[in-house]
């Protein structure tokens, strides 16, 4: 109508709508920052959000926010002082608790660093109604407390209960079936039980996991560590397959890991692949499993004991378990023959989405090349620790699959190097998402002097790309238009037009202790604009190593992807003398000056750091060297420690302007329980963060 007004302001949309948007926003940053538009939308914002992570000393109760009433997920596992009893900092537990369950009333899911079983008795009356439970603890359980105290608690007073978590909970396996035996209707009402241990180097025995499904006949996911070694009593085979499938028939999650799995122990790259020992277990058994869980989604056995010619078992999966869109198997030998281009094992499993595949000793190119043929639907791809196939063979199946792989993961494999490695993704340069990859360099100026030099005969010879080049032109030609792309004169480059690896936005390395990450750019990932995370694993004993030459693993390099934020870097691998080393060689505080020498020049927001240990101390501490090189990380905002330090050395973050969150996590098992050299004590914990959240620290946002 004439002279009306078209003008909608966005406070005209009904609460309700406006509620649900702002319900949809995930990113805890945007939240807070909308929060602060108006008064409105902070009241909007609180009442909407569901998931709240606490951080800060418990002591500090007049910061304890009010405002969150909506909140159904809270994770208290990050408030200090780190790895002591929650409650024990105050003199009226109780109250403490009861304050918690006034802030947060509509809890269903916790998340708890549990140190002794007190904190559960007072916690867990307040929020009758939990459903979801993860426990953390990475000290070991007092030998005065009786078997299953820990869970007492939780299961006397959480009748609903369906979901826990005690995958990072440092116990003994037999802690958890007395509590599970003595509450038979809280285990009849768990359907998700994660005892997926990286806390402990021995798994559960075959008679534990029986009791515990039988115990819990409604389980749909299941995960858990366990030994298939038959050498030892309680080994899983088949009958305890069986029995597991028959317990518990419902599951759309399973993972049988074995406990020796969890060290991840870097496979000899010469033997052939094959254990000395084979499981016991057949492809007639695996069969019957299969059609014992019809609703199977998810599977992973990671057995690490031969299983031999599995391929008949697993073409009964696509039939038996038409759901199962992840698979992951760890040494099974013969999963896919790849005879005369012919379907059979697993690459008859056309709903696949996710596939990995660990140690398998015979899988070969042809197989991958049946693999891409038979699971047109993968998105995601990992090999690890397979000997015989190549380059050329992953490269076809990444051709075959440029469509929908997005996820990548090649390691531990006796043919790849970084080069070969990134040389495979060509066909998803463009598309891929994240990729894992090793920097192994034994062959990379070779590789360099022969590509500038190679002529299209030996490129052939090497890949055979050039054979495909013209179909591929026409494939590829509407992907190149959308790409950022420069042409290169160099032998390798000259099949695609673009270097650019323009979705790539995390990246994940491995490399040996005393290797350099500098010539990262030169194995061609010298343009990835998108590049938001990376993870670095360093492993090795760098007590074979003598002193560095370098001043740098090479983080400097890392400056050429300008939008790097995130860091995860991973020492914990590397083991040395944390005290004076023999003549000649290096301590590990030179060590890690030279792991994070150049850290400074990079612009990141958040940074997860692993210490190297020192094995005979069990110690893993954050050093001189290192507290004063994090320091120059002026644009750092988040800092976890995953180890101990001195309150000194701490003391230094100090003049990192942008930091607000810092916690020091001795979260490796066991955590030294009384180190009176490194360990941050309540009083030190205090006394940083009195200092960090001081008013005269003005900090931009």
């Amino acid at each position: 109508m004439a002279g009306t007004s078209s003008y909608v302001h966005f406070h005209d949309i009904p609460d309700v709508v406006l509620a649900i948007i702002f319900s949809l926003v995930a990113d805890t940053r945007t939240r807070n920052v909308m929060s602060l538009v108006c008064l409105k939308w902070h009241l909007l914002e609180r009442s909407t959000r569901k998931s709240l992570t606490l951080r800060g000393n418990i002591r500090d109760l007049f910061l304890l926010p009010t405002c969150f009433r909506a909140v159904t997920h809270l994770d208290l596992s990050f408030l200090s002082p780190w790895g002591h009893p929650l409650l024990d900092s105050s003199s009226n537990p109780l109250l403490l608790a009861q304050l918690l369950q006034h802030a947060f009333p509509s809890v269903v899911s916790l998340v708890v660093y549990i140190r002794n079983p007190s904190t559960l008795h007072f916690l867990a009356p307040q929020w009758p109604n939990l459903r979801h439970v993860k426990l953390i603890r990475w000290h070991q359980r007092l030998p005065t407390e009786p078997l299953g105290s820990d869970f007492i608690a939780l299961f006397e007073y959480s009748g609903m209960l369906s979901s826990l978590d005690v995958s990072l909970f440092h116990s003994w396996t037999e802690d958890l079936l007395p509590a599970i035996k003595a509450y038979p209707l809280i285990a009849a009402s768990l359907s998700h039980l994660n005892i997926l241990k990286h806390s402990s180097a021995e798994g559960f025995k075959s008679h534990e996991l029986l009791a515990i499904t039988a115990s819990c006949p409604n389980l749909r996911k299941f995960l858990a560590t366990c030994i298939f070694d038959h050498r030892f009593i309680g080994f899983v085979g088949d009958q305890t397959l069986l029995a597991l499938a028959s317990n518990c028939p419902c599951l759309s999650l399973l993972h049988l890991v074995d406990a020796t799995s969890l060290s991840n122990i870097r496979p000899d790259p010469n033997d052939e692949g094959y254990t000395s020992e084979d499981a016991s277990i057949s492809h007639t058994t695996l069969g019957d499993v299969f059609a014992g869980l019809p609703l199977l989604e998810e599977l992973v056995l990671d057995v690490c004991y031969n299983v031999r010619d599995t391929w008949p078992a697993l073409e009964l999966l696509n039939s038996r378990c038409p759901r199962l869109k992840a698979l992951k198997l760890g040494q099974f030998h013969g999963i896919c023959r790849g005879i005369n281009a012919r379907l059979d094992g697993i690459a008859l499993c056309q709903g696949l989405e996710s596939l990995s595949i660990k140690n398998s000793a015979d899988l070969t190119d042809k197989a991958l090349e049946a693999i891409s043929l038979g699971c047109p639907r993968l998105s995601k791809f990992e090999v690890l620790g397979c000997k015989k196939i190549t380059g050329k063979g992953m490269w076809e199946l990444t051709h075959a699959l440029r469509k929908t792989l997005v996820h990548v993961k090649i390691s531990f494999c006796k043919n790849f190097n970084a080069v070969s490695s990134l040389q495979a993704m060509e066909p998803i340069r463009d598309r891929i998402e994240r990729l894992h990859i090793d920097c192994v360099w034994n062959t990379l100026d070779n590789s360099e002097n022969q590509t500038r030099s190679s002529s299209s005969q030996e490129l052939s010879e090497s890949y055979n790309l050039q054979a495909r080049k013209r179909d591929m032109i026409k494939e590829e030609k509407m992907l190149k238009k959308k790409s950022k792309s420069h042409f290169h004169d160099v032998g390798d480059d000259n099949l695609f037009s673009s270097r650019t690896w323009s979705k790539l936005h995390h990246l994940s390395l491995w490399i040996s202790v005393g290797e350099l990450l500098s010539p990262l750019s030169l194995a061609g990932l010298d343009d990835c604009p998108a590049l938001e995370e990376i993870e670095i694993k360093i492993e090795g004993d760098s007590r074979n190593q003598q002193r560095p030459c370098m001043d740098s693993v090479g983080l400097r390099s890392l400056a050429c992807y300008p939008r790097l934020s995130r860091m995860l870097l991973d020492c914990s691998g590397v083991i040395g003398y944390a005290l004076t080393a023999p003549p000649g060689q290096a301590d590990l505080s030179l060590w890690e000056r030279f792991f994070l020498n150049g850290i400074e020049i990079l612009n990141l927001k958040e940074l997860n750091y692993w210490p190297a240990q020192d094995m005979d101390l069990n110690q893993r501490s954050l050093f001189l060297p290192a507290a004063a090189l994090l320091a120059q990380c002026g644009s750092l905002r988040k800092l976890f420690i995953h180890g101990t330090t001195n309150e000194h050395f701490m003391m230094f973050l100090l003049r990192i302007p942008t930091l607000r969150d810092v916690q020091v996590r001795e979260d490796y098992y066991p955590a030294p329980e009384n180190d009176t050299i490194t360990e941050m004590r309540v009083e030190s914990c205090r006394r940083f963060e009195d200092a960090l959240n001081s008013s005269n620290r003005h900090i931009p946002d």
